[in-house]
């Protein structure tokens, strides 16, 4: 059963949830299959969650969830991951509580398996050609995905080649290579809501 089945059913409503790490605040993920999902969020009080927003719809990757991701193959992986200490947008600042920078040219996400800094965000100079290859992306381009979103650390530590970089919680625009993406005004809403102090995370399942 999904960790938001659980929270809504009661079993881990008043009961310890190990997996959150001393998260207070909660995010949870989850999909039938395919390339769609459903968004809530959870708020921890002394041992009780309570939902705090949701559930919404949102999208996956184009291949449904993986429980063993690849670099390329268009799932989203599934687990229980804290979001980057900075969020990143194309547009200014929307009121976010963390760590906030506006992409600019030259801006990118290093997603080369072979690359020392692969799955890491990356600055060059405007107009320069990255030292990386593979799939990354020039942020600063990507609209509307990129206006805003946050870094789901997945393959972070440590940083497995191949495993899978560049998964993001973004705006909305179909399904994706493997992030997870909700409309922009709730991708908002959610990116206001979390607090660095709370060390929220994000819990990925199948239902």
């Amino acid at each position: 059963m999904s960790v938001a089945a659980l929270l809504t059913a009661g079993t881990l409503a008043c009961h310890g949830f190990a997996a959150t790490q001393g998260a207070t605040q909660l995010v949870t993920v989850d999909s039938p299959g395919g390339p769609t999902a459903t968004v809530s969020l959870w708020q921890r009080g002394g041992r009780c969650w309570r939902r705090a927003a949701g559930p919404w719809a949102a999208q996956l990757g184009r291949s449904g969830l993986s429980s063993h991701k690849r670099e390329g193959d268009g799932s989203t992986p599934t687990g229980t991951y804290a979001f980057g200490e900075t969020m990143y947008g194309i547009a200014p600042n929307p009121g976010v509580r963390f760590r906030y920078r506006r992409l600019r040219c030259g801006d990118w996400w290093d997603e080369d398996p072979s690359s020392k800094t692969y799955n890491t965000f990356r600055h060059v100079a405007c107009g320069a050609d990255p030292p990386f290859g593979g799939a990354s992306e020039a942020l600063w381009r990507v609209t509307p995905q990129y206006r805003y979103f946050a870094v789901i650390e997945y393959n972070i530590r440590p940083v497995v080649a191949g495993r899978g970089s560049a998964i993001f919680l973004h705006v909305a625009a179909g399904s994706t290579a493997g992030c997870v993406s909700l409309p922009e005004g709730r991708l908002v809403r959610l990116l206001r809501w979390l607090r660095p102090a709370a060390h929220p995370r994000i819990a990925i399942t199948h239902t």
